[in-house]
């Protein structure tokens, strides 16, 4: 069953119960519970494809959203996340509740998840190959990952790279798309049919909007790939297109250090970044314009020169 099939009256009574819901994103099994109305009419809306799973004995994580005080649904509303009974962080105002839950839960996937490596990346794929787009904050990694997931590629993850340490696979981890200021309207104008939450203002990153994943990634969310494509990108306002080939010892350097436990990983960490860039193609691409940059990585997943 999925969450779309409850009527949103009875979503919201089954996350305020005793037990919450029980949601099944990518590899994690997560509980779920909010009295906080606003949020669970979102999160209706927002997660509506992911499945329940309420027979999964094993949870990875209790996330729950409260008002944060008796009195704060009326005077200066602010809401409290906590995982597994406890606040990692201060409350946040009660209007950015869904921000707060999708922070809250990266910050549990992050110190949690060492049976795998976890790469700071984007990650789509086609035609059973995946395109890792490792990136720092503000390099457009976002909006050109919102982009290409309208754009004939399945999503994988916007934020996390999940290494399978056994088999050396990428796990599919589809989450909301987080876009900031700019990147809103930018995703808007190009991909109209994509799905955007509201616009959250004034947020700890600025003004936020997300996207939701599209049905099919979620629906073969149990379907890895192997790395194929390194691809480093960076916009630059009114750049001319380039992609350009990368030396495999710098894509390394680069991949690690894009890692969130690449050093509690450890060797396990140094030998599976090692396979991935020696069997993946390794390119920096700066852009501008998002229908050039992603003409050039069709192109590439085609077997084409660019």
């Amino acid at each position: 069953m999925k969450i779309s099939e409850f009527t949103p009256a009875a979503w919201s009574r089954a996350l305020r119960g005793g037990d919450g819901v029980v949601v099944r994103i990518g590899p994690f099994v997560v509980r779920m519970q909010t009295a906080v109305s606003d949020l669970a009419r979102l999160l209706h809306e927002m997660w509506g494809h992911y499945p329940l799973c309420p027979e999964e004995p094993l949870r990875d994580c209790h996330l729950r959203v409260d008002w944060n005080g008796w009195y704060r649904p009326w005077f200066r509303p602010s809401s409290i996340f906590r995982v597994d009974g406890r606040a990692p962080f201060g409350p946040f105002p009660a209007r950015h509740h869904l921000p707060m839950l999708e922070w809250g839960l990266n910050f549990c996937i992050a110190q949690r998840s060492h049976h795998l490596l976890l790469l700071h990346s984007a990650v789509l794929e086609r035609n059973g190959n995946a395109l890792l787009l490792p990136a720092w904050p503000g390099h457009g990694k976002s909006t050109l990952c919102a982009a290409l997931a309208h754009s004939g590629w399945r999503l994988f993850s916007d934020e996390f790279g999940l290494v399978d340490a056994e088999r050396g696979q990428l796990l599919p981890f589809p989450r909301l798309i987080p876009l900031k200021n700019t990147s809103i309207e930018v995703i808007r104008d190009f991909a109209p049919k994509a799905h955007l939450g509201p616009t959250f203002l004034g947020t700890r990153k600025g003004n936020v909007a997300h996207v939701r994943p599209p049905e099919e990634s979620v629906t073969r969310m149990s379907e890895p790939a192997r790395a194929r494509w390194l691809v480093f990108p960076r916009w630059v306002a009114d750049a001319p297109l380039q992609l350009e080939p990368m030396v495999k010892p710098e894509a390394f350097l680069m991949v690690a250090t894009n890692a969130f436990n690449y050093e509690v990983v450890g060797q396990q960490a140094f030998e599976l970044v090692g396979r991935m860039v020696n069997g993946s193609d390794c390119y920096r691409l700066v852009y501008s314009d998002l229908a050039e940059a992603i003409a050039a990585l069709d192109a590439l997943a085609g077997g084409a020169r660019v």
